[in-house]
């Protein structure tokens, strides 16, 4: 009986999984609104600096913070 039930909320998670992108329409994202000023896009540099450089040093900066203030005993 319990693989009946995994059976159906997979069957039930894949279906509206599918109907989700069948019904979501990514093609009007091409269509400019009235109002957009995109901005000029980012380089690959940018990009990677943006989203990937700076979440790394911001995660090292707090995660040594942590570590040297840290006021535990040491064992």
């Amino acid at each position: 009986m319990d693989k009946k039930n995994a059976l159906r909320a997979g069957a039930v998670a894949a279906g509206t999984t599918l109907m989700m992108l069948l019904m979501s329409s990514p093609a009007l994202a091409l269509n400019r609104d009235d109002g957009d000023d995109p901005g000029p896009g980012l380089s690959v540099a940018e990009t990677l600096g943006l989203y990937v450089a700076a979440p790394l040093v911001l995660f090292a900066v707090i995660a040594g913070l942590v570590m040297v203030l840290d006021k535990s005993k040491k064992v």
